[in-house]
């Protein structure tokens, strides 16, 4: 449940970024995964690994305007400092 939402959030909030950036999207993906796991602390964790396709736009475009969505979403707001975020950013057609 965690890893649905949180795709579906992150890519409303790649929309909002787009727009903020004019640039139009279209056919993007967004996929997270969540993984759990001993935290260094030794107790238990949880990390997000975040797979983002944005075709059609430069790679660098592409990064900058994930970088941003990370920044607008809610969940990645609320787990900034929390768990372990990794963003993973393709423009593959």
């Amino acid at each position: 449940m965690f890893a649905a939402g949180y795709a579906a959030c992150f890519e409303g909030a790649l929309g909002v970024a787009a727009r903020q950036a004019k640039v139009k999207l279209e056919g993007v993906t967004v996929e997270a995964f969540i993984g759990f796991g001993k935290a260094e602390d030794g107790g238990y964790g949880i990390s997000a690994d975040l797979h983002v396709n944005i075709p059609g736009v430069e790679q660098a475009q592409a990064e900058q305007l994930v970088e941003a969505a990370h920044g607008i979403c809610p969940y990645s707001r609320a787990t900034k400092g929390n768990i372990e975020v990794t963003l993973n950013t393709t423009t593959n057609a």
